[in-house]
């Protein structure tokens, strides 16, 4: 387990142009996304939710630092571990909830769970499922922006196993040809569901992989959510200009196992002190301490934000628990399309 080694605590820098709004907003949005990820562990642990959940505690610095360089009408794309890019481009967190409950006021009206959240009124097109599954339809959403000559930017976000699938390959090539707006965001969390980074790959080379297809790469601390944001703002501005695409590889790591709330340590997928270290590293740990001690915002400011965050999550999942399944006799709507109608 080499490739896991922890590297130092992050090093924040408060660049000119960031407010102490902005910075409330990226502790804002991690604290909520933290909260949601344990809130939906604990539940899946009480199998009061059953439908796989890929949680990404630990890796909220990466969604709230790209999403804040983004407009609300940028299109984003995510995969089967979205729950924080859904949080943190927008999407309601109620809905959310209720999706993962496989509710009717789900945000894909409980069609779709865990791994299929779609929020188009914050630019949310939809996450799947599939590794390498919403990258090419991203690369389509942003030629197709270039067809029409408009300003959007779109962000897909993925693992460090996608880079290995064909499809990343071609996808990347034509973005590059075509010098198309849209990032590659790879959260890259050492891990391919449960095999390590040294015994997938001779090198670890992802950004330099992607610099040799013609995306712009850059590798930023995943954990440090103001490293993140500035790289994600520096790309954003590069595909509004007409640059083309760029590729940020945010160095990372998920504190639970590949799919629901448990750690794989009994399983001996990973060991206890690597994970004790990257925790250590915590995303909001780390940036709530920069801010308390650099006195940018009180502690008792922080508490109120994650006392907020909490209440929020509770009522979601009475929400949720209290919201009624899809009907059944609705199960086959909008499996086939004729005309303008759903059959």
């Amino acid at each position: 387990m080499g490739n896991a080694l922890c590297p130092p605590p992050p090093e924040f820098e408060v660049r000119d142009g960031l407010s102490i709004d902005d910075l409330k907003w990226f502790l804002s949005t991690m604290t909520r996304i933290r909260e949601f990820e344990e809130c939906v562990a604990a539940l899946v642990a009480q199998n009061k939710i059953i439908t796989p959940c890929h949680l990404c505690t630990g890796q909220e610095a990466v969604a709230a630092g790209v999403c804040r360089a983004l407009e609300r009408d940028d299109y984003v794309f995510g995969n089967h571990r979205s729950h924080g890019h859904y949080l943190a481009k927008g999407g309601d967190l109620r809905a959310a909830m209720a999706e993962v409950f496989g509710k009717a006021t789900g945000c894909s009206g409980g069609r779709g769970g865990s791994m299929h959240l779609t929020a188009p009124e914050v630019g949310i097109l939809g996450t799947s499922s599939i590794v390498a599954g919403s990258v090419a339809i991203a690369v389509g959403s942003a030629l197709a922006e270039s067809i029409r000559g408009g300003k959007r930017v779109t962000a897909v976000f993925h693992g460090d196993s996608v880079p290995e699938e064909g499809v990343w390959h071609e996808s990347a090539n034509l973005a590059a040809l075509k010098r198309l707006p849209v990032i590659f965001v790879c959260e890259h969390n050492l891990y391919c569901a449960h095999m390590p980074l040294d015994r997938r790959r001779v090198r670890d080379n992802l950004s330099a992989v992607a610099g040799e297809h013609g995306l712009a790469p850059v590798t930023v601390d995943g954990n440090n959510v103001l490293a993140v944001y500035y790289a994600a703002r520096e790309a954003v501005k590069k595909a509004r200009e007409g640059c083309g695409p760029s590729f940020i590889e945010c160095r990372t790591y998920r504190w639970h196992g590949h799919v629901g709330p448990n750690d794989d340590v009994d399983m001996g997928l990973r060991s206890q002190p690597e994970i004790d270290a990257w925790r250590e590293r915590c995303p909001v740990k780390c940036f709530s301490g920069f801010l308390g001690e650099t006195g940018l915002l009180s502690r008792e400011a922080m508490a109120e934000m994650r006392d907020r965050a909490r209440a929020e999550v509770d009522a979601a999942v009475s929400f949720a628990a209290g919201s009624p399944y899809p009907d059944t006799r609705d199960l086959t709507k909008y499996v086939f399309k004729e005309g303008d109608q759903w059959l």
